[in-house]
């Protein structure tokens, strides 16, 4: 299984501001940054994770960005559904296939059940398990930020 770089990214947002224990705003630029990641990419992500609900944003010059939930109401297997666009691992999980097999074959009701373990692993998980490890998160996070 190999998630989108939109879905990584949209993990790492939420781990940031996870780590955000302060209660101040965070800036794209500020993730961006730290992540070397682009801020146009982080953009759609952020405001994709505001409509889910997930975090809030402020606009304004002294704007920006923190989780709208608690760590421990945010879990990881329903942000993965929601920012993966399919989970088709092979390509007769789609409408329409054109491999000979399909018909027959076993394995799309392998990968199938494969695919399904690993979103209950992720279900069994929060944002909260995930940043369990806070301080020294933080200090990955701001070591990268100060050789930027």
């Amino acid at each position: 299984m190999r998630l989108t770089s939109y879905t990584d990214y949209s993990l790492r947002v939420l781990i940031y501001l996870g780590t955000n224990t302060e209660e101040k705003l965070v800036n794209i630029k500020e993730i961006a940054e730290t992540y070397s990641i682009s801020k146009n990419h982080l953009m759609k992500v952020i405001y994709n994770l505001g409509k889910m609900g997930y975090i809030e944003t402020v606009r304004g010059r002294n704007g920006g960005m923190r989780l709208a939930m608690n760590p421990a109401e945010i879990n990881m297997g329903e942000v993965v559904r929601k920012t993966e666009e399919d989970f088709y691992l092979v390509e007769c999980f789609e409408s329409g296939s054109k491999c000979v097999i399909t018909p027959v074959c076993s394995l799309k009701h392998i990968l199938n059940e494969a695919l399904n373990q690993f979103m209950s692993v992720l279900d069994q998980y929060t944002l909260e398990d995930v940043i369990q490890n806070n301080v020294l998160l933080k200090q990955y996070l701001s070591v990268k930020q100060s050789t930027v």
